[in-house]
């Protein structure tokens, strides 16, 4: 599947490299931002469309399952079209697929355009990595990363924030049609700023069936985590279908793609022990964080009585240190070992999640706020010296692959970690929910007491009764949530091992970058 080197081009400087790196930055923090910004908006998309918000719900999951099936083909694409070609291209697709989501008058038509923006939107992130890396010298090679992992921290924060703002003063098309003058001018810049700084094509046959077995895999597995939670996981004919298929049908992938002499997918990339401990520490935390994403705005708005925007604003402050910081690491990556950096990353974000591990019901504003925004500090130290592991060494024409399959993995764990977490964080409301049950009753003089308390006030008895089951369900999910955090503070920590188990050169990034070239 290796291309040819290409020949080196050099560094830009000046003026390109400012407009290339917006451009970049900008089709980037555009596609990110879209895998999000759906999310608030499906009540508003489902009622105007005449559907129920079930089926509204595929808006997000038809875009999760394309985006998943084509990130993994950036390599093998990249071949066959060129980096800078598959990339514009990829920005103008993206474009009209926003249009059409837009001007889509049913939910058939919807759930089309999004397959096909998440199709178009996979390689967009691996590429604009690597056409970083090829317009900066090897000594700011980390900056590249910085200003890059600037766009892929705010985005997913701004999303829900953007996404509901705009469908509470506007209407709902507008959160797809921002993405046209973004795109646009950022395909216009790129092509302006890249265009005679493409790679070298080759034509490679095509691996139909190592293709075939990829999307179906992946399709499933995307659906299975989508649905499971709706469908009670395992206790659904149609989850235990969709798990069987998916695990086949990638055993089946796996053994294909090793013994073929074009795989789509370029998984000797495994080999490597910094790209394989690399990729499974920067997955394995993201899931871990995508799920503390999930979980705590959830648990502001279902127990705690916070709106939408209250939630928004408790998670904002995330972005304050990560935007602060991130250009300080960039510039540290050259000088100090990635495995130093990550490793401070991963001990504040244990800080972080023991913190929320102490939550109570009666939490105040600043106790949410204050490790959120110490998490910023962590996300800032998180991509930039992982992403300079993985890409450690790798030859300028591995590059777009590396980078391709190593956010296929992260997206994927980002899916898990979202699916497992709300899963357990159900279970384990129903365990503490059940816990706290046994203690109530007449037997229990507390409880009788709070009844008395309750109907003097007023209430009729079952309405004191209801006010007693609010209380234990509130209890009941803030200790699920709690339990979640704590266990997540505690893999955060034990990431630590894994990340000194690889075995960057010097200047990591350096290497990376000059592979570059």
């Amino acid at each position: 599947m290796s291309a040819p080197p290409r020949s080196a081009v050099p560094p830009l400087t000046g003026a390109p490299l400012i407009f290339g790196t917006l451009a970049l930055s900008l089709a980037v923090f555009m596609n990110v931002l879209d895998s999000s910004i759906a999310n608030v908006s499906i009540p508003a998309i489902s009622g105007d469309l005449g559907v129920a918000p079930q089926q509204g719900t595929w808006v997000i999951t038809s875009f999760a399952v394309s985006n998943a099936i084509s990130v993994p083909l950036t390599g093998w694409l990249t071949t066959r079209i060129g980096q800078v070609r598959l990339f514009v291209g990829a920005i103008l697709l993206f474009v009209l697929a926003s249009f059409l989501c837009g001007i889509a008058p049913s939910i058939e038509i919807l759930i089309a355009a999004r397959i096909l923006q998440g199709a178009v939107a996979g390689p967009m992130i691996p590429l604009s990595q690597a056409l970083l890396l090829s317009s900066y010298p090897p000594a700011k090679s980390g900056m590249a990363l910085a200003f890059w992992g600037m766009t892929v921290l705010v985005a997913p924060i701004m999303g829900p924030l953007l996404g509901g703002w705009i469908s509470d003063n506007y209407t709902w098309p507008w959160i797809f049609y921002i993405n046209i003058p973004i795109g646009l001018f950022a395909a216009w810049a790129t092509w302006s700023v890249y265009r005679e700084r493409e790679s070298t094509i080759v034509r490679l046959p095509i691996d139909k069936i190592g293709l075939f077995l990829l999307v179906v895999w992946v399709g499933a597995l995307q659906l299975m985590l989508d649905k499971g939670k709706e469908l009670d996981w395992f206790n659904s004919g149609e989850i235990v279908l969709l798990a069987s298929v998916s695990a086949v049908s990638f055993i089946y992938f796996i053994v294909w793609e090793l013994g073929d002499q074009h795989p789509v997918v370029d998984l000797s990339l495994f080999k490597g022990r910094n790209f394989s401990a690399g990729v499974i520490a920067i997955s394995v935390a993201y899931g871990l964080f995508f799920g503390g994403l999930v979980i705590l705005p959830l648990w502001l708005q279902t127990q705690l009585g916070y709106s939408a925007t209250d939630a928004g604003m408790v998670m904002a402050p995330v972005g304050i240190l990560a935007i602060i910081l991130t250009p300080f690491v960039g510039r540290l990556i050259p000088k100090v070992d990635s495995r130093k950096i990550a490793t401070c990353a991963f001990i504040i974000f244990s800080i972080v999640f023991y913190l929320r591990s102490r939550y109570t019901p009666e939490v105040d504003t600043m106790a949410l706020i204050i490790p959120t925004v110490i998490q910023g500090a962590a996300m800032a130290m998180f991509f930039i010296p992982l992403t300079s592991i993985i890409l450690s060494g790798q030859p300028p024409d591995k590059i777009p692959a590396a980078a391709g399959l190593s956010n296929f993995v992260r997206i994927m764990f980002g899916g898990i970690g979202t699916s497992l977490t709300t899963t357990l964080w159900d279970s384990r409301a129903a365990l503490h929910h059940s816990q706290l049950a046994e203690h109530t009753g007449p037997q229990n003089p507390a409880f009788t007491q709070t009844v008395r308390a309750l109907t003097a006030q007023g209430l009729p008895e079952p309405g004191a009764w209801a006010v007693i089951e609010r209380t234990l369900s509130v209890q009941a999910s803030t200790l699920a949530a709690t339990d979640i955090f704590w266990i997540s503070s505690i893999l955060f920590f034990a990431l630590i091992g894994l990340v000194w188990f690889t075995k960057p050169k010097k200047s990591a990034m350096s290497a990376a970058a000059a592979g570059a070239h």
